[in-house]
Protein backbone atom coordinates (compact mmCIF):
# COMPACT_ATOMS: atom_id res chain seq x y z
CA UNK A 1 0.00 0.00 0.00
CA UNK A 2 1.07 3.31 -0.90
CA UNK A 3 1.95 6.35 1.51
CA UNK A 4 -0.57 8.54 2.25
CA UNK A 5 0.60 11.96 1.59
CA UNK A 6 -2.92 13.40 2.84
CA UNK A 7 -2.11 16.53 5.12
CA UNK A 8 -4.51 19.10 6.85
CA UNK A 9 -3.31 23.17 5.76
CA UNK A 10 -5.92 25.89 7.48
CA UNK A 11 -8.31 23.65 8.57
CA UNK A 12 -8.71 22.28 5.12
CA UNK A 13 -8.13 18.63 4.35
CA UNK A 14 -5.58 18.14 1.03
CA UNK A 15 -4.87 14.93 -0.62
CA UNK A 16 -1.62 15.98 -0.68
CA UNK A 17 0.75 19.17 0.43
CA UNK A 18 1.33 20.38 -3.01
CA UNK A 19 -0.67 23.68 -3.73
CA UNK A 20 -0.34 25.53 -6.95
CA UNK A 21 1.12 29.04 -6.49
CA UNK A 22 -0.80 32.12 -7.65
CA UNK A 23 0.72 32.47 -11.59
CA UNK A 24 -0.37 32.25 -14.97
CA UNK A 25 -0.84 28.46 -14.85
CA UNK A 26 -3.67 28.92 -12.30
CA UNK A 27 -5.48 31.77 -14.59
CA UNK A 28 -7.29 29.75 -16.55
CA UNK A 29 -10.38 26.86 -15.53
CA UNK A 30 -8.56 24.10 -18.10
CA UNK A 31 -5.28 24.38 -16.33
CA UNK A 32 -6.62 23.99 -13.19
CA UNK A 33 -8.53 21.20 -14.42
CA UNK A 34 -5.62 19.80 -15.81
CA UNK A 35 -3.78 20.53 -12.31
CA UNK A 36 -6.30 18.65 -10.38
CA UNK A 37 -5.93 15.33 -12.93
CA UNK A 38 -2.28 15.34 -12.50
CA UNK A 39 -3.13 14.62 -8.42
CA UNK A 40 -2.78 19.24 -6.99
CA UNK A 41 -3.37 18.97 -3.76
CA UNK A 42 -5.22 23.11 -4.16
CA UNK A 43 -4.78 25.68 -6.10
CA UNK A 44 -4.23 29.26 -5.53
CA UNK A 45 -5.68 31.65 -8.51
CA UNK A 46 -3.72 34.37 -9.57
CA UNK A 47 -3.43 37.38 -7.22
CA UNK A 48 -6.04 40.45 -7.54
CA UNK A 49 -4.19 43.56 -6.66
CA UNK A 50 -4.10 46.49 -5.07
CA UNK A 51 -3.64 49.14 -7.78
CA UNK A 52 -6.33 47.13 -9.54
CA UNK A 53 -9.02 47.52 -6.99
CA UNK A 54 -7.62 51.20 -6.77
CA UNK A 55 -8.20 52.03 -10.15
CA UNK A 56 -12.05 50.20 -10.09
CA UNK A 57 -12.79 52.53 -7.35
CA UNK A 58 -11.57 55.75 -8.90
CA UNK A 59 -13.05 54.83 -12.65
CA UNK A 60 -16.72 53.96 -11.03
CA UNK A 61 -16.21 57.64 -8.72
CA UNK A 62 -15.49 59.50 -11.99
CA UNK A 63 -18.80 57.93 -13.53
CA UNK A 64 -20.86 58.40 -10.51
CA UNK A 65 -20.40 62.06 -10.42
CA UNK A 66 -20.01 62.97 -14.18
CA UNK A 67 -22.52 65.31 -15.43
CA UNK A 68 -24.15 65.99 -12.02
CA UNK A 69 -24.19 69.58 -12.12
CA UNK A 70 -25.87 69.82 -15.39
CA UNK A 71 -29.01 67.42 -15.87
CA UNK A 72 -31.75 67.39 -13.54
CA UNK A 73 -31.93 63.47 -14.55
CA UNK A 74 -28.45 63.33 -12.96
CA UNK A 75 -29.12 65.59 -9.65
CA UNK A 76 -28.85 62.09 -7.59
CA UNK A 77 -25.77 60.74 -9.82
CA UNK A 78 -26.29 58.18 -12.55
CA UNK A 79 -25.22 55.24 -10.11
CA UNK A 80 -25.74 54.03 -7.11
CA UNK A 81 -24.16 54.66 -4.04
CA UNK A 82 -20.14 52.88 -3.51
CA UNK A 83 -21.78 51.34 -0.56
CA UNK A 84 -24.40 49.67 -2.57
CA UNK A 85 -22.82 49.06 -5.91
CA UNK A 86 -20.21 46.02 -6.39
CA UNK A 87 -17.17 48.02 -8.13
CA UNK A 88 -14.51 44.84 -8.02
CA UNK A 89 -13.24 43.06 -10.85
CA UNK A 90 -16.27 40.91 -11.74
CA UNK A 91 -14.22 38.56 -14.17
CA UNK A 92 -11.86 37.60 -10.62
CA UNK A 93 -15.02 36.53 -8.81
CA UNK A 94 -16.30 34.92 -12.10
CA UNK A 95 -13.05 33.08 -12.22
CA UNK A 96 -13.74 31.39 -8.34
CA UNK A 97 -17.19 30.50 -9.40
CA UNK A 98 -16.41 28.86 -12.29
CA UNK A 99 -13.07 26.94 -10.39
CA UNK A 100 -14.86 25.88 -7.77
CA UNK A 101 -18.25 24.62 -9.95
CA UNK A 102 -15.29 22.56 -11.90
CA UNK A 103 -13.17 21.31 -9.30
CA UNK A 104 -13.01 18.79 -6.12
CA UNK A 105 -9.79 20.21 -4.76
CA UNK A 106 -9.82 23.46 -2.90
CA UNK A 107 -9.66 26.84 -4.38
CA UNK A 108 -7.91 29.44 -2.65
CA UNK A 109 -8.22 33.30 -3.66
CA UNK A 110 -5.33 35.32 -3.28
CA UNK A 111 -5.31 39.26 -2.71
CA UNK A 112 -2.02 41.13 -3.04
CA UNK A 113 -1.25 44.64 -1.19
CA UNK A 114 -0.21 46.73 1.71
CA UNK A 115 -2.86 48.88 3.26
CA UNK A 116 -6.56 47.41 4.62
CA UNK A 117 -8.71 49.85 2.41
CA UNK A 118 -11.11 48.14 0.41
CA UNK A 119 -9.87 45.02 1.28
CA UNK A 120 -12.58 43.78 3.78
CA UNK A 121 -15.00 44.28 1.00
CA UNK A 122 -13.37 42.64 -1.43
CA UNK A 123 -12.38 39.70 1.01
CA UNK A 124 -16.04 39.70 1.53
CA UNK A 125 -17.23 39.46 -2.08
CA UNK A 126 -14.52 36.25 -2.70
CA UNK A 127 -16.15 34.70 0.29
CA UNK A 128 -19.81 35.24 -1.41
CA UNK A 129 -18.11 33.94 -4.40
CA UNK A 130 -17.20 30.36 -2.89
CA UNK A 131 -13.38 30.50 -2.46
CA UNK A 132 -12.42 27.94 0.07
CA UNK A 133 -9.75 30.47 1.24
CA UNK A 134 -8.11 33.56 0.91
CA UNK A 135 -4.59 34.14 0.65
CA UNK A 136 -2.95 37.57 1.47
CA UNK A 137 0.10 38.45 -0.40
CA UNK A 138 1.60 41.41 1.38
CA UNK A 139 4.32 42.48 -1.29
CA UNK A 140 5.85 46.28 0.51
CA UNK A 141 8.45 48.29 -0.79
CA UNK A 142 8.72 50.46 2.31
CA UNK A 143 10.10 53.95 0.88
CA UNK A 144 8.88 56.02 3.53
CA UNK A 145 12.34 57.29 5.66
CA UNK A 146 9.81 58.85 8.18
CA UNK A 147 8.07 55.13 8.05
CA UNK A 148 9.21 52.91 11.23
CA UNK A 149 9.58 49.24 11.38
CA UNK A 150 7.30 49.12 13.95
CA UNK A 151 4.33 51.08 12.04
CA UNK A 152 4.99 48.93 8.66
CA UNK A 153 4.64 46.23 11.12
CA UNK A 154 1.42 47.37 12.49
CA UNK A 155 -0.18 48.09 9.16
CA UNK A 156 0.15 44.89 8.28
CA UNK A 157 -1.12 43.43 11.60
CA UNK A 158 -4.00 45.61 11.32
CA UNK A 159 -4.58 44.84 7.87
CA UNK A 160 -5.06 41.26 8.92
CA UNK A 161 -7.12 41.59 11.58
CA UNK A 162 -9.74 43.40 9.36
CA UNK A 163 -10.08 40.79 7.23
CA UNK A 164 -10.33 38.10 9.83
CA UNK A 165 -12.83 40.10 11.52
CA UNK A 166 -14.80 40.56 8.18
CA UNK A 167 -14.55 36.64 6.45
CA UNK A 168 -15.65 33.59 8.00
CA UNK A 169 -13.31 31.38 5.75
CA UNK A 170 -9.48 30.37 6.31
CA UNK A 171 -7.13 33.19 5.62
CA UNK A 172 -3.32 32.80 4.90
CA UNK A 173 -0.82 35.30 4.99
CA UNK A 174 2.29 34.95 2.54
CA UNK A 175 4.81 37.84 3.76
CA UNK A 176 8.37 38.79 3.00
CA UNK A 177 11.47 37.73 4.49
CA UNK A 178 12.64 40.95 5.94
CA UNK A 179 10.83 41.51 9.37
CA UNK A 180 13.89 42.34 11.86
CA UNK A 181 12.09 39.63 14.15
CA UNK A 182 10.25 37.57 11.93
CA UNK A 183 8.93 34.92 14.98
CA UNK A 184 7.58 37.90 16.84
CA UNK A 185 6.37 39.22 13.78
CA UNK A 186 4.24 35.40 12.34
CA UNK A 187 3.27 35.22 16.22
CA UNK A 188 1.49 38.65 15.96
CA UNK A 189 0.08 38.16 12.39
CA UNK A 190 -1.40 34.76 13.67
CA UNK A 191 -2.88 36.25 16.78
CA UNK A 192 -4.52 38.84 14.79
CA UNK A 193 -6.28 35.76 12.67
CA UNK A 194 -4.20 34.30 9.89
CA UNK A 195 -4.90 30.92 10.07
CA UNK A 196 -1.78 29.91 8.06
CA UNK A 197 1.52 31.87 6.75
CA UNK A 198 3.49 31.20 3.70
CA UNK A 199 7.16 31.69 3.81
CA UNK A 200 8.12 34.24 2.20
CA UNK A 201 6.64 36.00 -0.88
CA UNK A 202 9.61 36.04 -3.51
CA UNK A 203 11.24 39.77 -3.44
CA UNK A 204 11.37 41.01 -7.66
CA UNK A 205 14.55 43.05 -8.29
CA UNK A 206 14.28 45.41 -10.98
CA UNK A 207 17.26 45.29 -13.46
CA UNK A 208 19.00 48.63 -15.01
CA UNK A 209 19.40 48.63 -19.14
CA UNK A 210 22.73 50.25 -19.06
CA UNK A 211 22.47 51.03 -22.94
CA UNK A 212 18.23 52.31 -22.74
CA UNK A 213 19.19 53.93 -19.51
CA UNK A 214 15.85 52.28 -18.47
CA UNK A 215 14.54 50.45 -15.54
CA UNK A 216 13.30 47.47 -16.27
CA UNK A 217 11.26 44.95 -14.66
CA UNK A 218 12.99 41.16 -14.20
CA UNK A 219 11.03 38.15 -13.58
CA UNK A 220 13.33 34.89 -13.01
CA UNK A 221 12.15 31.75 -12.32
CA UNK A 222 13.37 30.17 -8.55
CA UNK A 223 15.98 26.82 -8.21
CA UNK A 224 16.03 24.70 -5.30
CA UNK A 225 19.01 26.60 -4.06
CA UNK A 226 16.46 29.20 -3.17
CA UNK A 227 14.60 26.49 -0.90
CA UNK A 228 16.66 27.31 2.35
CA UNK A 229 15.38 30.53 3.11
CA UNK A 230 12.27 29.41 3.45
CA UNK A 231 13.20 25.60 5.09
CA UNK A 232 15.43 27.38 8.01
CA UNK A 233 12.23 29.25 9.71
CA UNK A 234 10.05 27.11 8.85
CA UNK A 235 11.62 24.90 10.83
CA UNK A 236 12.21 27.51 13.45
CA UNK A 237 8.45 28.71 13.83
CA UNK A 238 7.25 25.00 13.75
CA UNK A 239 5.64 24.67 17.32
CA UNK A 240 6.02 28.41 18.56
CA UNK A 241 3.18 29.65 16.02
CA UNK A 242 -0.35 28.67 16.35
CA UNK A 243 -1.26 28.39 12.73
CA UNK A 244 -0.69 26.25 10.05
CA UNK A 245 3.21 27.06 8.04
CA UNK A 246 3.41 26.90 4.26
CA UNK A 247 6.27 26.66 1.98
CA UNK A 248 7.28 28.43 -1.09
CA UNK A 249 9.86 29.52 -2.88
CA UNK A 250 12.66 26.93 -4.59
CA UNK A 251 10.36 23.71 -4.70
CA UNK A 252 11.48 21.98 -7.92
CA UNK A 253 12.03 18.41 -6.62
CA UNK A 254 9.83 15.22 -4.54
CA UNK A 255 13.56 15.86 -2.30
CA UNK A 256 12.46 19.39 -2.22
CA UNK A 257 8.93 19.57 -1.23
CA UNK A 258 9.76 16.40 1.36
CA UNK A 259 12.61 18.38 3.18
CA UNK A 260 10.05 21.13 4.13
CA UNK A 261 7.88 19.03 5.30
CA UNK A 262 10.74 17.67 7.44
CA UNK A 263 11.09 20.84 8.82
CA UNK A 264 7.65 21.49 9.65
CA UNK A 265 5.62 22.56 7.09
CA UNK A 266 1.96 21.79 6.54
CA UNK A 267 1.85 22.54 3.18
CA UNK A 268 4.35 23.33 -0.11
CA UNK A 269 3.02 25.42 -2.85
CA UNK A 270 5.40 26.29 -6.53
CA UNK A 271 5.22 28.26 -9.35
CA UNK A 272 8.58 28.00 -11.48
CA UNK A 273 8.12 24.50 -11.02
CA UNK A 274 5.12 24.74 -12.89
CA UNK A 275 5.78 27.26 -15.01
CA UNK A 276 8.86 25.10 -16.19
CA UNK A 277 6.86 21.75 -16.80
CA UNK A 278 3.58 22.35 -16.50
CA UNK A 279 1.17 19.91 -14.70
CA UNK A 280 2.75 16.67 -15.30
CA UNK A 281 5.78 18.24 -12.61
CA UNK A 282 2.73 17.70 -10.16
CA UNK A 283 2.39 13.80 -10.92
CA UNK A 284 6.29 13.04 -11.18
CA UNK A 285 6.80 14.81 -7.88
CA UNK A 286 4.08 12.46 -5.80
CA UNK A 287 5.47 9.51 -7.27
CA UNK A 288 9.01 10.64 -5.69
CA UNK A 289 6.95 11.43 -2.56
CA UNK A 290 5.66 8.03 -2.04
CA UNK A 291 9.07 6.79 -3.74
CA UNK A 292 11.55 8.23 -0.80
CA UNK A 293 8.89 7.41 2.22
CA UNK A 294 8.19 3.92 1.09
CA UNK A 295 11.86 3.45 0.89
CA UNK A 296 12.49 4.82 4.35
CA UNK A 297 9.76 2.74 5.61
CA UNK A 298 7.49 5.71 6.57
CA UNK A 299 3.86 4.91 5.99
CA UNK A 300 2.46 8.74 5.82
CA UNK A 301 4.08 12.44 5.88
CA UNK A 302 2.52 12.22 9.53
CA UNK A 303 5.16 10.01 10.13
CA UNK A 304 8.05 12.29 9.01
CA UNK A 305 6.13 15.81 9.95
CA UNK A 306 8.02 18.45 11.86
CA UNK A 307 10.75 15.74 12.56
CA UNK A 308 13.76 18.15 12.10
CA UNK A 309 12.30 21.67 13.22
CA UNK A 310 14.46 22.85 15.77
CA UNK A 311 11.72 21.71 18.21
CA UNK A 312 12.46 18.05 17.46
CA UNK A 313 16.40 18.51 16.10
CA UNK A 314 18.50 16.53 18.25
CA UNK A 315 21.00 19.62 17.44
CA UNK A 316 18.83 22.83 17.28
CA UNK A 317 21.84 24.89 17.42
CA UNK A 318 22.11 24.29 13.61
CA UNK A 319 19.08 26.62 12.91
CA UNK A 320 21.01 29.29 14.34
CA UNK A 321 24.21 31.00 14.31
CA UNK A 322 26.31 27.89 15.14
CA UNK A 323 25.32 26.96 11.38
CA UNK A 324 27.22 29.81 9.89
CA UNK A 325 30.05 28.97 11.89
CA UNK A 326 29.76 25.55 10.62
CA UNK A 327 29.31 26.58 6.83
CA UNK A 328 32.80 28.67 6.88
CA UNK A 329 34.39 25.83 8.56
CA UNK A 330 32.85 23.02 5.81
CA UNK A 331 33.77 25.45 3.33
CA UNK A 332 37.49 26.00 4.46
CA UNK A 333 37.95 21.90 4.70
CA UNK A 334 36.71 21.37 0.93
CA UNK A 335 39.07 23.93 -0.41
CA UNK A 336 41.83 22.63 0.90
CA UNK A 337 40.95 19.57 -0.11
Amino acid sequence: MSPKLATRYMGLDLKNPLVAAASPVTAHVDALRALEDAGIGAVTLPSLFEEQLEHEEMELVTMHHLGTGAYFEASEGYFPELDDYNAGPDEYLDKIRVAKQSLEIPVIASLNGTSAGGWVHYANLIQQAGADALELNIYHVPTDPEASGAQVEEEQVTLVREVRQAVRIPLAVKILPFYSAPLHMARRLSQAGADGLVLFSRFMQPEIDLERQEVLPNLRLSSSDELRLGLRWIALMEGKVNCSLAASTGVHTAEDALKLIVAGADAVTTASALLRHGPPWVSRTLRGMEAWLEAHDHPSLDAIQGALSQRNSPDPDNFERISYLAALASFRRSTRE
